[in-house]
Parts: structure tokens; C-alpha cells; sequence
């Protein structure tokens, strides 16, 4: 959560510990696998090879947010710049 601060016409718009944090979120980035959220220097590690166990779920709002896709493309929707709104029902 931002809770910001007033910027005093002689502060710095940036103080150390801003771009301390900002610095740290960047290694944590890189360090994060795209596809699984992991960090890469862990699950990459060739003494982790069999260390993960995957789980299937399902997300009930994508799930609904496909379904109404595929209805959309079956009737002739253009699907190119399409975006799906999902929200629960009654909302």
C-alpha cells in the first residue's frame, strides 16, 4: 500500500530509502519466473529438479470468462480488441 508523503519544495522527490526499495522490487523481479511466480534462483537450481508439486485449480470467473468468449466468437464476434467483464452474479 502507498501511503505517500507531502514533497517539501527542498526534499527530494526520491529519498535513499525510495530508491532502496524501488532497487530491491527490481532483483525481486528478475528473480521471479514468468510462468509460475517462483523465485528462478530456487526453482532453477539443479538440486530442485523434483522438489515441486503442481496442483490444477480452476478460477470460476475465467472459467465463466471463456465460456462467454467461445459464445461471443461461435455467433460471429470479432475477438481482436475484445475484452471479457466478469463480476459475480447479481453484482
Amino acid at each position: 500500500m502507498f501511503l505517500g508523503r507531502v514533497v517539501g519544495s527542498a526534499e527530494p522527490l526520491w529519498t535513499d530509502s525510495d530508491r532502496a526499495w524501488a532497487l530491491a522490487l527490481v532483483v525481486v523481479e528478475e528473480d521471479t519466473c514468468r510462468g509460475c511466480g517462483q523465485p528462478l534462483s530456487v526453482a532453477t537450481a539443479p538440486d530442485a529438479e523434483d522438489a515441486w508439486v503442481a496442483e490444477v485449480i480452476r478460477c470460476h470467473a475465467c472459467t465463466a470468462a471463456g465460456q462467454r468468449t467461445a459464445q461471443f466468437q461461435q455467433a460471429g464476434g470479432d475477438p481482436n480488441g475484445a475484452h471479457v467483464h466478469v463480476h459475480p452474479r447479481g453484482g
